[in-house]
């Protein structure tokens, strides 16, 4: 991971009990720090028992998606909340952890494109997360 003294990483955090949401959004800004593309936060809460929020987002190449999932999950397990489950792995292109109520999906490209997650969703709320994202690219 990024040497942390001069990482913009290190300035996110975590409060103490997160909600949901409060992880979904540490997710996001995480993201959007690695260069993640399209991302998308997704209240599902009323169309699925699953999760609260579903993070959606697109990694570059296989390489870049295993990183985007990886990191998520370093900077979370740095205040001891760590995924429940994960599905793909290295090389897959679509990545999936399972943080209970807070599902992060990294995907290739042509793979968000295929499942169309955000379609499927479409009854859900998108999260206005503008403020969260830094609008580089």
């Amino acid at each position: 991971m990024e040497n942390e003294k001069n990482s913009p990483l290190s300035e996110i955090t975590l409060c103490e009990n997160p909600t949901p949401r409060d992880i979904a959004e540490f997710a996001v800004k995480v993201l959007d720090i690695k260069k993640a593309r399209s991302i998308k936060l997704l209240y599902v809460e009323d169309q699925t028992s699953i999760a609260d929020y579903f993070v959606v987002c697109t990694g570059t190449s296989k390489t870049h998606i295993s990183s985007l999932a990886e990191e998520v999950e370093f900077r979370l397990s740095k205040f001891g909340v760590s995924p429940l489950h994960n599905e793909g792995s290295r090389g897959d292109t679509w990545i999936l952890a399972d943080y209970g109520s807070v599902i992060l999906h990294v995907f290739s490209a042509d793979t968000r494109d295929f499942y169309k997650l955000e379609k499927l969703y479409k009854e859900g709320s998108e999260v206005d997360i503008s403020s969260l994202l830094s609008g580089e690219d």
